[in-house]
């Protein structure tokens, strides 16, 4: 392989590996919001114990998910230090507001929300769980603006020339909310929150099927079922606007999306297929002219296709694009129609006796993660050939010294390293559900016990 691929896929690997955290961080710090919220309302000590339980798991998360960002920010000097230069003072610039402001304001309030339970008041440390919450939602707006505009470059100018090339700032605020970066964020934060809400349904689930925390595990997974099935009919909408926003910002992406290639035409919507990109052909099962309806609201306008633009500027390996684009929208589909279900059998009263049903919810926990890491896939990939869309290609971004070898050995090392912390996150997370909610003091774990039996929770 060659130094860009080699590039490309060592900075996949790893942020595909730290992505797999901060959307669980920032479901799961909302959901903590919610609960927490509760406990102050009701009383009820039920929703206590359920907070302080989900606050080791959220603590977990948080650890391993900044141990393993810290490596991509190394890799842009590394690996792509032309692109670093040539972006350096607008992806800087969020990168900095993300540190200081969204990173600081949460880890700031973690102290307090993992060892303030017997040291502050209840609405204090309600207080430092919203801190919590909104900083890790704040971590995010930062992250995805930085990455929208490489989708939509706005608010720049480009000073200098060839390799001494790069963009400056002209309008901060135009490069804030560039064309896209609304909509991208709206989608990853309602993708975040459907992997928080997916992860409590799926613990609270395999509880229930085991007949232990019933008092905690029912109201904790009613409360994660509600937010499943609004974030995900919410999600429905963000996907549509989003694709809205690539017909006109990126249309080549949108005709990779769909395998179109004809230059001028209108566009069916396929369901599932296979793209044979030699032949410029799609082989499956589409809805006619849906995709012109849903960018147009009418069957005859047409949609520019591939081959409207010049190959050199199209994206590559438009089946990949395809697959990953259409396995994110069925997933998608597949948590609204689960939650609406689920939500069905509980209005009946059935849904905690269905263990066929529980043990879907046990492993859906896949499911908001698996879309949105091939959601990024399909917008990365079909934002190809360019790494600044319109602007620098990825092959001119990357470092002129580094060579093949030295990128195989950073990635081999990276592959050891990020599996044990993945078996270690794995390990550690199975060890704080197998202890169940009560375990974190003994005295609380009987004292707990005795009110459970004593009716006190109800």
């Amino acid at each position: 392989m060659d130094v860009e691929i080699l590039a490309r896929l060592q900075f996949a690997f790893t942020i595909s590996f730290h992505y797999i955290y901060p959307p669980l961080s920032i479901g799961l710090g909302l959901l903590l919001v919610v609960m927490e919220g509760i406990y102050l309302r009701t009383g009820n000590k039920i929703y206590e114990t359920m907070t302080r339980f989900w606050v080791k798991i959220f603590a977990l998360i948080f650890g391993i998910g900044v141990a393993t960002g810290i490596v991509m920010e190394f890799e842009f000097g590394t690996n792509w230090a032309v692109y670093s230069k040539y972006v350096g003072d607008i992806f800087g610039s969020a990168l900095a507001a993300e540190g200081l402001f969204a990173f600081a304001l949460e880890s700031g309030f973690l102290g307090v929300l993992l060892f303030g339970w017997n040291k502050v008041s209840p609405k204090v440390h309600f207080i430092s769980t919203l801190g919590v919450s909104f900083g890790s939602i704040f971590s995010a707006i930062w992250i995805v603006v930085a990455n929208s505009w490489m989708q939509t470059p706005a608010g720049y100018k480009i000073v200098g020339e060839g390799l001494f090339a790069r963009a400056e700032i002209t309008d901060f605020w135009a490069m804030v909310f560039n064309p896209s970066s609304i909509d991208r964020l709206t989608h990853v934060l309602l993708g975040a929150f459907l992997a928080g809400a997916f992860l409590v349904m799926s613990v609270n689930a395999w509880y229930i099927l085991k007949g232990k925390y019933k008092e905690i595990a029912e109201p904790g997974f009613k409360i994660a079922l509600i937010a499943a099935t609004a974030f995900s009919l919410l999600q429905l909408i963000s996907g549509h606007s989003s694709a809205d926003g690539v017909a006109i910002n990126q249309p080549e992406k949108l005709a990779a999306f769909e395998g179109h290639y004809d230059s001028s035409a209108v566009a069916d919507m396929y369901v599932f297929g296979w793209v044979d990109d030699e032949n410029q052909k799609v082989s499956g099962i589409a809805i006619p002219k849906l995709l012109t309806f849903l960018i147009h609201q009418d069957f005859t306008t047409p949609i520019k296709g591939l081959n409207a633009f010049p190959v050199k500027n199209r994206p590559g390996n438009v089946n990949l694009i395809f697959q990953t684009y259409h396995l994110m929208v069925s997933l998608g589909m597949i948590m609204i129609g689960l939650s609406l279900f689920g939500l069905f059998m509980l209005l009946r009263g059935r849904l905690f006796n269905s263990k066929w049903l529980m043990w879907i919810f046990v492993f859906a926990v896949l499911f908001p993660q698996i879309a949105n890491h091939i959601g990024w896939f399909s917008a990365e990939l079909g934002r190809q050939p360019w790494i600044v869309y319109g602007l620098l290609r990825t092959s001119d971004a990357i470092s002129k010294s580094v060579s093949a070898s030295e990128i195989w050995f950073s990635l081999i090392l990276f592959t050891i390293v990020y599996s044990f912390l993945f078996l270690l996150f794995i390990y550690l997370l199975s060890k704080k559900i197998l202890s169940g909610p009560y375990s974190y003091s003994e005295e609380s774990h009987r004292s707990r016990q005795k009110e459970v039996l004593s009716g006190e929770y109800n």
